[in-house]
């Protein structure tokens, strides 16, 4: 599940900087931001859990789109 979740949460932020025209550094801190309710709400855990959940999601979504971006450069 956390592999899909992180796909979703890429092309979330995409669709936010294509769309609404989010600038470039601002997207690590919005994927954290739909991160966090996320691994509080969808996930099944206490809260605690669900917050470092839904940060380690939001991070690797920023951390997989540059690593990937940086590859195909």
């Amino acid at each position: 599940m956390g592999e899909l979740t992180v796909a979703v949460f890429i092309a979330l932020v995409e669709l936010f900087k294509k769309s609404l025209g989010l600038p470039v550094r601002y997207a690590p801190l919005v994927s954290v931001l739909l991160g966090v309710p996320v691994g509080i709400l969808y996930l099944d855990v206490d809260l605690k859990t669900g917050i470092v959940y839904g940060l380690i999601i939001g991070l690797s979504a920023c951390g997989l789109y540059s690593g990937a971006k940086s590859i195909t450069k």
